[in-house]
């Protein structure tokens, strides 16, 4: 083997990982987006802390990680309660030091707020992925910034489908929701970019590969009288590649902007909708 060959190995050795030294905490790490996010920052050297409601999945996340050799612990945190969230990041920092990255990821049942008319959905129905939204991401950026602002650095993430930015129908709420939600990650940026905490957002399509699509698109189409395979097959063709966002590809751009390569990119949302939403 030629001394070129032998230093080429080196350097992919010696290659720093892109997250290698971070501290995250995940919100909703047990669902399909949480999960896949999480297990991509271990891969890239981060500590990560799971949190979430059901114990169980959470469990799964951390030992997927730790058997891939990373570094994961998780904790049973309802990411609305702002004491809860407050308390579980206290303990973090008393064990790492500091936080680097936050990414909630939680996310709603869609069953009865999605596939209902406007006109016919109950106003309780409509609000709640409004207010869920909006207090869940709003207390978790909050807790976080608190402690990020003093260190001078941070990233707050979080993650948004198409109808955020979208007009479409038979989503009731959660558009708004989502829409709120990518306004709050502009306005995060805008008071807390000066003290080099960025806030960034991912927008993609609907990941089939996730379980709640296939309630999400089942709804939808029941609710327009066609089958579920006609609605995915329609929603796939508005995008330019005529295929849906992946975890895979939403876990890659995570990494990537949760890194300092991103450094410059703050109040912004990383499109990943295919073609689908054209910026």
């Amino acid at each position: 083997m030629s001394r070129r060959t032998y230093a080429g190995l080196n350097n992919r050795k010696e290659k720093k990982m892109l997250l290698e030294g971070k501290n995250v905490v995940v919100y909703g790490a047990g669902g399909a987006v949480g999960g896949a996010v999480a297990r991509g920052f271990a891969r890239e050297g981060a500590r990560v802390f799971l949190t979430g409601r059901d114990s169980g999945a959470l469990d799964a996340v951390a030992k997927e990680i730790s058997t891939a050799g990373g570094a994961a612990e998780t904790a049973v945190v309802d990411a609305v309660d702002e004491r809860a969230v407050a308390g579980h990041l206290e303990t973090v920092i008393a064990a790492t030091g500091g936080i680097d990255v936050s990414f909630n990821a939680i996310g709603i049942s869609p069953r009865g707020l999605q596939g209902i008319p406007l006109a016919e959905l109950p106003v309780e129905n409509f609000l709640l992925p409004i207010t869920t939204y909006t207090r869940a991401h709003f207390v978790t950026a909050k807790s976080a910034a608190r402690h990020m602002i003093p260190r001078g650095s941070g990233v707050i993430m979080m993650h948004t489908p198409e109808p955020a930015r979208a007009s479409m129908p038979l989503v009731g709420g959660m558009s708004v929701g989502w829409a709120a939600m990518e306004a709050l990650n502009r306005a995060l940026s805008a008071e807390w970019g000066r003290y080099g905490v960025r806030s960034v957002c991912l927008r993609t399509t609907g990941m089939v590969e996730t379980p709640v699509i296939d309630v999400v698109y089942g709804l939808h189409a029941d609710a327009l009288g066609i089958t579920r395979d006609q609605f995915t097959a329609a929603a796939i063709d508005l995008t330019h590649r005529k295929r849906p966002t992946t975890l895979a590809e939403l876990t890659a751009v995570a990494v990537f902007l949760a890194s300092d390569h991103a450094s410059a990119m703050t109040g912004t949302v990383a499109n990943l909708t295919g073609g689908l939403i054209v910026d």
